[in-house]
């Protein structure tokens, strides 16, 4: 499996994961753009729980036995979401906030989903870091 594939199953895994914690989904792979520009910033699940909306990004690797000649083993796929990348991540929030005509104080935060993923066992290990 490349790099897109691994990304594309870690999203099925933990959209799995928000139902069965008793989430709604409210929406999926949310970008926002610049006319004629880059992509600027992107959402992977936008979530409901109670009264709360979680902007979620989910962070999948391959286990570590599956990497084992690769440096990326050294790095948790959580580690992957950087400063700049939580900046991005509030401000695509924002974003889909005003979209949907939705006062920004609502009760809204960024969680991460960190996915190692075993593709011989066929086994995932799922880490849920909430407000970020």
């Amino acid at each position: 499996m490349n790099s897109k594939q691994i990304g594309t199953l870690g999203e099925k895994i933990a959209e799995k994961y928000l139902k069965n914690k008793g989430y709604q989904i409210l929406d999926r792979n949310y970008s926002i753009r610049i006319p004629y520009g880059p992509l600027r910033g992107e959402i992977d699940i936008v979530a409901k729980k109670s009264d709360l909306i979680s902007f979620i990004e989910i962070k999948t690797l391959r286990s570590p036995a599956a990497l084992q000649r690769s440096p990326a083993t050294l790095i948790r796929p959580e580690e992957k979401v950087n400063f700049l990348k939580q900046r991005k991540l509030r401000m695509t929030a924002e974003s889909w906030l005003m979209k949907k005509r939705l006062p920004l104080d609502c009760q809204w935060q960024v969680d991460v989903i960190s996915i190692i993923i075993n593709l011989d066992s066929k086994k995932a290990k799922i880490r849920h870091f909430q407000n970020i």
